[in-house]
């Protein structure tokens, strides 16, 4: 089950709407989901809300240290609370994605992203849970650092808004630790579209007399 939902991003309102804030985004729409207020917590590095669902204790967390040092925020809060990684889930743009697409996944590498490479270091595990948001990629390696700290195009935009209201939507399995269900419902993007009814054969008209 996941107790720690932490979104990766850079504080300040420069980088606000830039690609590299999609984990905010994610968190910011899971606190108004559960009607709660992100504040500075200064212990753990970051913005942090707690609340209780179902009887369980949940922690929202977005670390305010810059990207790169992300796993100083989340190691504190889960060494404190002593949250297992298994029951972490990251939200961090993902340039291997198309925007509009959004996975979830379990462990593996940390793939060059700053933000989990600190968390990994951190938590001594790469055994934590990963949502990862559709950022799309710019086509060149040497472009990569530039396009996340860029804003979306509106067309863009709306598709990362859509795929973040879509896997949102798998909270409550998440928290209640069905994972297998909620990566059912985050990966089906689309309802399967219903087969036309079988429309019956034209009757052959008769020939007239």
């Amino acid at each position: 089950m996941i107790k720690l939902f932490v979104g990766l991003g850079n504080p300040g309102p420069e980088y606000e709407d830039t690609r590299h804030n999609a984990g905010f985004w994610w968190v910011d729409a899971l606190a108004r989901e559960l009607k709660v207020t992100l504040v500075p917590e200064r212990s753990y590095w970051g913005l942090m809300a707690r609340t209780t669902v179902n009887g369980q204790t949940v922690w929202l967390l977005q670390p305010q240290t810059f990207m790169n040092l992300s796993g100083k925020s989340v190691g504190a809060l889960a060494r404190f609370f002593k949250i297992q990684p298994e029951e972490i889930l990251v939200v961090h743009d993902e340039l291997d994605f198309e925007p509009g697409q959004v996975k979830l996944k379990r462990g593996g590498s940390h793939g060059g992203h700053n933000g989990l490479r600190d968390i990994h270091a951190q938590l001594g595990s790469a055994d934590y849970w990963r949502l990862r948001v559709g950022i799309g990629h710019p086509g060149h390696k040497g472009e990569v650092a530039n396009w996340v700290l860029k804003k979306p195009s509106p067309d863009q935009m709306k598709l990362i808004e859509d795929s973040i209201a879509h896997s949102l939507k798998a909270w409550p399995e998440l928290v209640a630790g069905q994972m297998d269900k909620a990566t059912l419902a985050i990966h089906t993007t689309k309802a399967p579209r219903p087969k036309p009814p079988r429309q019956p054969a034209p009757e052959a008209e008769q020939p007239k007399a």
